[in-house]
């Protein structure tokens, strides 16, 4: 069976690899070494991270509060609206030609469906499917949306609520969301949108939730310029996914006059620490609103959300939408539109099944067509298709206009870049102010404590307390040659990474080395962001940073800054360097940017050379972590390597798909890095080793 539903990417991997989760009681797991190396921390030890994380969440959901009265309400209604466009990256042009391309016709039982593509921006076009009630009309529509099932538009649950739709006289546009369905990097080769896929848009400066509010918002404008649309009666339903576009789209364009989200109401303080999708993951969104002042958008228009009450994902228990219906409710009361706001809850798993859609057409009735009381009513029966009867186009056929989140990534990283690269000048310090704000810096933790313990294999084992709350352990070997200093090691996953040919070469030099586990590596890691063995390295822990205002790379800039800080107190060092593998890497070379004097000299292990987008295949060879919201709309890695005035060497320099950069390349980076370094007037050096 094709019609895969994937909900969240925790119940991607239940569906697909029962096995790969572990099990784990929310209090302890113990910590099992892969090399010599001793540990530091002692086994059967709290999350003490993700902990943190949900602590931040449930701190910000108790302090937003929505204002009591309508001038208020108001004024706060501006300052979400701003705020969600700002950090999704919404642009969207309603003058823009829709250019509808109709491809096919499938005549049904009282309606038709045509098979079509319309632009959303420009060059940029999305697949759909229309469905259309025989009639003269003008009839109510809807935008139906889908979630994570393989077919997008297509998939059964989904086609099921355009048949029904046309069925009862409304015209339903089920559109494929940006990635998915036909909108894939390869037509017809269903891929999953999300993870470090869809992440990849925040390097340009927009999110999959961004481009998806664009979408649907384009799809109201070509739904509002058809002469049988009823343009003053637009509905939005979806579930899963397809119901968190719903939630955003419908709630930043008041042309909807009634929605209806299935099964992705919740919190955003649940959704840290989750598993859901990035197309769910609005950067910062809880620095400024919980999921309630997204709701509240609505007042006084009509919004309805279905729960299921045996729904596997926390993130959508009817009791978290719930949390969310009670404080938004008030700001309809205002209104005098308490009416207007309600929630069904059925006995159901995930998905959106018969009894959701006969919810959605009693809500829709009483909303677009002044029907009824808004409950629940039959359906008619309708034919379900061959999902190869939808499809806009035939395999491998596809329009080169409709492009799937790689290319588009790789076309507004490329416009960036020229941008950046055909600078003249640069003011140093607005680009380090820059850079800390893209990294959500707002001050470095300091040390509370040093707990030292025994040594063991010539190691001093010690574990940093510090001021928010988390441990740093290391490992510290002192130098057998004073003269020689200390060099800071830190990979993307823990010292296990660390190869012992390292150390060992290190040691025979007689330099002396620290080794840092950063945050959410080897033993200060999150057990929580570790249960589903199969998702990007730091999918839950860097999404869960991102809701709350922060970065993965930007707390670790500052744990490494706290780190050389204490080396320097307490040891001394003659010499400081730093020594990083792949995203760790890139917090060291962030720090030295930022901090000038903390190191000597960098060596960046498997670094990228540059944020830009390159490759579908290797999308995957770094973690979460590294991606930045608007980094390339700030500069590059050569930015940052102009800022930094020490010698710098790439061991190994790659692209962000882990492709090795080749010799035949090497002048044209070190033209880039030397350019941008001289703009700087900076004093360091950049060197590669292939």
């Amino acid at each position: 069976m094709r019609n895969f539903l994937f909900g969240s990417l925790f119940s991607i991997v239940q569906l697909f690899s029962p096995s790969v989760t572990k099990a784990y009681d929310g209090t302890a797991l113990h910590w099992s070494p892969q090399d010599s190396l001793p540990s530091v921390l002692s086994a059967q030890r709290a999350d003490i991270l993700g902990g943190r994380m949900k602590q931040k969440a449930q701190i910000k959901y108790a302090t937003h509060i929505l204002p009591e009265t309508l001038a208020d309400w108001e004024k706060r209604k501006s300052e979400i609206v701003r705020e969600v466009i700002l950090n999704s990256g919404i642009k969207v042009d309603h003058d823009l030609e829709l250019d509808m391309r109709i491809t096919g016709t499938v005549q049904m039982d009282g309606y038709a469906i045509k098979n079509i593509y319309f632009q959303t921006q420009p060059g940029i076009y999305a697949t759909a499917n229309l469905y259309i009630p025989e009639g003269k009309g003008p009839f109510p529509a809807v935008i139906n949306m889908h979630g994570h099932w393989t077919e997008g538009k297509a998939a059964e649950n989904i086609q099921s609520v355009g048949h029904s739709l046309a069925k009862n006289g409304y015209v339903c546009l089920s559109i494929d969301a940006f990635g998915s369905g036909e909108r894939s990097t390869k037509h017809m080769d269903f891929e999953y949108h999300g993870s470090n896929l869809g992440a990849s848009l925040m390097n340009v400066g927009e999110t999959l939730l961004g481009v998806q509010v664009i979408d649907n918002m384009r799809a109201v404008d070509l739904l509002s310029s058809l002469p049988y649309v009823d343009a003053e009666n637009i509905g939005a339903t979806g579930a899963s996914g397809g119901g968190n576009q719903t939630m955003w789209f419908a709630a930043m364009d008041e042309r909807v006059k009634a929605a209806m989200p299935v099964v992705s109401v919740g919190t955003f303080e649940s959704a840290v620490m989750g598993s859901n999708c990035v197309c769910e993951l609005m950067p910062n969104g809880l620095s400024f609103t919980e999921t309630s002042g997204i709701l509240a958008l609505y007042a006084p228009r009509a919004l309805k959300m279905c729960n299921h009450n045996k729904d596997s994902n926390s993130t959508f228990f009817p009791a978290e939408m719930l949390r969310s219906y009670h404080n938004a409710k008030p700001v309809f009361q205002q209104f005098g539109a308490e009416e207007k706001i309600a929630y069904e809850l059925f006995d159901l798993e995930h998905g959106y099944w018969p009894e959701d859609r006969e919810a959605m057409l009693g809500w829709f009735d009483l909303h677009l067509k002044g029907i009824g009381d808004g409950s629940s009513r039959e359906e008619i029966p309708f034919e379900v298709l061959p999902y190869e009867k939808l499809m806009v186009f035939p395999e491998g056929q596809r329009d080169p206009l409709v492009v799937g989140v790689a290319e588009y990534s790789r076309r507004k990283g490329q416009k960036l870049r020229e941008s950046y690269l055909g600078q003249t000048s640069i003011d140093k310090q607005q680009v380090k102010s820059g850079l800390k704000e893209l990294l959500k810096i707002k001050g470095y933790p300091k040390v509370d404590k040093v707990n030292s313990y025994s040594s063991e294999a010539g190691w001093e084992k010690i574990a940093l307390e510090t001021s928010n709350n988390l441990l740093t352990p290391l490992l510290i070997r002192k130098p057998s040659n004073a003269a020689l200093g200390y060099v800071i090691i830190a990979t993307a996953n823990g010292k296990h990474e660390v190869p012992q040919a390292r150390i060992d070469e290190l040691i025979n030099k007689g330099q002396g080395v620290v080794i840092v586990e950063l945050s959410g590596t080897g033993e200060a890691a999150s057990q929580e962001d570790q249960l589903v063995a199969y998702l990007t390295p730091f999918h839950t822990l860097a999404r869960a940073r991102l809701w709350l205002g922060e970065t993965m790379l930007g707390q670790w800039v500052g744990e490494l800054n706290m780190v050389s800080e204490f080396v320097k107190e307490h040891y001394a060092p003659s010499v400081l360097t730093f020594d990083g593998d792949k995203e760790a890497g890139l917090a060291g070379l962030y720090l030295a940017a930022l901090e000038e004097g903390t190191f000597e000299a960098l060596t960046l292990r498997n670094t990228p050379v540059s944020y830009l987008f390159d490759n579908r295949e290797g999308v995957d060879y770094f973690s979460l972590a590294i991606f930045l919201p608007k980094f390339l709309q700030w500069g590059d890695v050569s930015l940052a390597a102009g800022l930094a005035s020490l010698p710098i060497t790439f061991e190994n320099p790659v692209t962000m798909s882990g492709e090795s950069i080749s010799p035949a390349k090497e002048n044209e980076w070190k033209m880039e890095f030397a350019s941008i370094r001289t703009y700087l007037k900076g004093k360091g050096s950049v060197k590669f080793q292939f």
